[in-house]
Order: C-alpha cells, then structure tokens, then sequence
C-alpha cells in the first residue's frame, strides 16, 4: 500500500478498496460537530482539503490513494464543512474552497496556489460551498451573521485577482447550512435571520420572500424541472414554482416523522430521496 494509505478488499465484489485518516495523513483538525466536507471525484483524480500544517489541499489517484500534488499552507487555514467547488476562468482549471481564514483558488493541473483572499471567513462554522456564477462571479454566503459576499475574479499582468462587489447583511442573506442554487439567472436559498426562502437577483437585490407562513430552517433545497422543493426543519416537503416573479406554492406535504431534516435531496428518473436522523425515503414525484 501507498505511504499513509489501508488498502482492503470489498466483502461482495473482491475489489481493493483504500482509507485515509486526514488527521493522521495531514494533520487535519476535525472541525466543530465532525466533518461535512464531500470529497471531489474528477476523472481519475480525488480532491480533499485536510488543512494541514503542510496541506492545504491534495489530489489522490483514485485507484490506488496515491498523492499526485499538494498545496502549502502557510497561513495555516484549517479545514471547515464546505466543499471544493471546480470552476473555469478563461480557460484554467481551479478549485474553490472556502477554509477557516478565507477562500482559495488552486490550479487543478499542479496544485498552485492561483488567489486567495481573507475578506470572507465566518467565526464558528463555514457550510455552504461557494457558488460559481457567470462572468467569473463567485457568491459566498454563511451563517452566525456572516451574510453573504460576491466576488469577481479579474485577471492584470498575468494574475488573477479576486475583488469584493459587495456584500449583504444578514438580514437581507446568510446560509447557515445550505448552498443556494444558482438557477436561469438568480440565486434560490434559505436566509438564516427569518427562515423564508427567499429570491436574489445577481447584484443582490431580493426579488420575493416567501411568508411568514412558509418557513424552511436549515433543510435542503433543490430545483428539478422548473420546480424547486425544500424541505423544513420537521419534514414538510414544499413544491413552488422557481421563477423569480413571486414564490408560488404548487403542493405540500409532511413526508418525514423524524427530526433535524437536514440531510441533502437526491433525485434521479422522478424519484426523491430525502432522510432526517432517523429515517430514509424514496417519493415518486411522477405520480398524479
């Protein structure tokens, strides 16, 4: 087995499988309440961000855990739940995350550090994942009344520089679990301050808010064939149109009994998966 790296064989397929502690490998610091970071699979290559003393980020070959390049971390950012986001910037590869002390763009290609940038950081927890945007724009957004923040990636005398557009107050947006969607035009998510989803045009102006009456806490949300479904903290699944002209509500119903709804959606060929801490199902959407 590769340095660091526990091989061992899948019980029903007889296929070698590989495990990596990053707190063992790195140096990881496991962040409050665990981990939620997704690892990112592209092509025959695995993407973690362990925060390590000497590892920012490092991309493994998938087959076998073997590391192909690593990127120093010198100023020591720690890892956090948010997820590596792939993005293109006139034609370069990069990885976008968001760790303890700001956010860093990585040549996907060698593992170089292309920018980075300490104007966002959240004081105790950063979930969502950036969320990549057209005309190289990149919106940021957290919880514990960190708001949200649009950046613009611009490029002068061969480097590319992120520069803050704007940012909002809490009040107007802040995610603290949640990546928004980015969808024909405008961003979809849930605001920390009042729970209502809530509607963004791209320099931030909020186009509706869905009521008091329709409250969605930390659950996930997705947009699927023009719909978008959220799910609250309890287990009501709301249908409504994704448009950005008014939120309209198309159907609702309590599908889950347990707690804590917060895990994120699946939907493959009309079926939903969604699960809270206690139980998991699977909804035909197809049906009448």
């Amino acid at each position: 087995a590769t340095e660091g790296v526990f091989e061992g064989r899948d019980r029903t397929t007889g296929e070698t499988r590989w495990l990596i502690d990053m707190a063992d490998q790195w140096g990881a610091t496991v962040p409050p309440w665990y981990a939620g970071q997704c690892p990112l699979v592209e092509e025959d290559r695995v993407i973690l961000a362990p925060g390590g003393p000497e590892a920012l980020m490092v991309a493994l070959d998938a087959a076998t855990g073997k590391e192909l390049w690593r990127t120093p971390n010198s100023r020591n950012w720690k890892m956090t739940h948010s997820s590596i986001i792939p993005i293109d910037f006139r034609g370069r590869r990069m990885y976008v995350y968001c760790a303890s002390g700001g956010v860093v763009g990585i040549d996907a290609s060698s593992g170089a550090i292309l920018w980075e940038t300490a104007e966002w950081k959240i004081s105790l927890a950063t979930v969502p994942s950036p969320l990549p945007l057209p005309e190289d724009r990149i919106f940021l957004c957290g919880g514990y009344d960190a708001g949200a923040l649009m950046l613009q990636l611009r490029e002068r005398d061969g480097k590319i520089l992120p520069e803050v557009l704007f940012r909002l107050p809490p009040e107007q947006f802040g995610s603290t679990q949640q990546t928004p969607v980015f969808y024909k035009g405008h961003i979809y998510g849930v605001r920390e301050k009042d729970k209502q989803m809530v509607c963004l045009d791209l320099d931030g102006t909020v186009r509706w808010a869905s009521g008091s009456q329709y409250r969605f806490g930390l659950g996930p949300y997705m947009i699927a064939n023009g719909l978008l479904l959220a799910l609250d903290d309890d287990g009501t699944l709301t249908l409504a149109d994704a448009s950005p002209d008014a939120f309209k509500v198309m159907a609702r119903a309590k599908v889950l009994d347990g707690h804590d709804c917060w895990g994120p959606m699946a939907i493959v060929k009309g079926r939903l998966i969604v699960r809270s801490m206690t139980e998991m199902i699977c909804l035909d959407l197809t049906s009448p």
